[in-house]
C-alpha cells in the first residue's frame, strides 16, 4: 500500500516496538524537545485524559480504529479506549501529572516520558508512576491542526510487550468489558466506533529483542 493510504490501515498496522536497557522513566522537563502548537495541543490533551479530565473532544484525538496498549489495557477501537478514559474519574480521586519530557518528535510519531500520581477513591493511597508514552501519528492528519493517534502505547518497564499468555488475555478481556458496565453518556458518541476496522493482535512470543522490540538507552535522552 502506498505512503498516502497508510491512514486506511486499522491502527495494529501502526505499533512502536522497543526494549529498554532500564526501567527509569523519569522525565527531564528541562531537556523536552519543543513542538509545534498543533503537536503542543495533542500532547496537552492526551495529559489532560491521563488526568482524569475526558471529554468527547479529547477522545476524538483518536481514530476510530485505534489501539491503545498498556499495562492493564489493550483496546482496539475507539469506542473500548473511550471506556477506559471515562472509567479513570470514578477509580481515582485525582491524577496529577508530575512532568513530562518529550524524547522523540516525528514526523509520524511523537514519544515522552511521563510522571503521573494516581489517587485511589477507595483506598487512601497515592501511586506515583513514570512511563514510557509512544503516539503513532495518523498520516493523514500529521499536518493538520488536529492531529490524530492510530496505536497508543503506554509501558511502565523496560520490556515490550509480548501480547500472549494470561496477562494478555486479562487485558483484553477488561477492554472488552469495561464498556459493557460503564454508565457515562458521553460513551454514545462512539457506539459506532465498535464497528471500526481491525486486525489480528500481533503477538510476539516475548517482549525483548527477539520478539521484534529493538533496544534503546532512553536514559540517555
Amino acid at each position: 500500500m502506498s505512503t498516502d493510504n497508510r491512514h486506511q490501515l486499522p491502527g495494529e498496522h501502526f505499533e512502536p516496538r522497543q526494549t529498554a536497557t532500564s526501567d527509569d522513566y523519569t522525565p527531564n522537563q528541562s531537556k523536552s524537545l519543543p513542538l509545534d502548537p498543533p503537536r503542543q495541543r495533542l500532547v496537552d490533551d492526551i495529559l489532560a485524559l491521563y488526568s482524569c479530565k475526558p471529554t468527547v473532544e479529547r477522545v476524538k484525538r483518536y481514530t476510530s480504529d485505534c489501539v491503545y496498549d498498556d499495562q492493564f489495557v489493550y483496546a482496539n477501537d475507539r469506542y473500548k479506549m473511550a471506556a477506559q478514559w471515562f472509567a479513570l474519574p470514578k477509580l481515582f480521586s485525582a491524577s496529577v501529572n508530575n512532568g513530562y519530557q518529550v524524547i522523540k518528535n516525528e514526523k509520524d510519531f511523537i514519544q515522552f516520558k511521563n510522571d503521573q500520581s494516581w489517587t485511589f477513591r477507595l483506598i487512601p493511597k497515592t501511586a506515583r508512576v513514570t512511563g514510557l508514552v509512544s503516539l503513532s501519528l495518523d498520516p493523514s492528519t500529521v499536518d493538520s491542526e488536529f492531529i490524530q493517534v492510530k496505536y497508543h502505547k503506554d509501558q511502565a518497564n523496560e520490556k515490550d510487550y509480548s501480547h500472549e499468555g494470561l496477562g494478555f488475555s486479562f487485558k483484553k478481556w477488561q477492554a472488552d468489558n469495561v464498556p459493557k458496565v460503564l454508565d457515562a453518556p458521553e460513551m454514545k458518541e462512539f457506539e459506532q466506533d465498535k464497528h471500526a476496522a481491525k486486525e489480528d493482535v500481533r503477538r510476539y512470543g516475548t517482549g525483548t529483542e527477539d520478539g521484534n522490540a529493538p533496544k534503546e538507552d532512553f536514559t540517555k535522552m
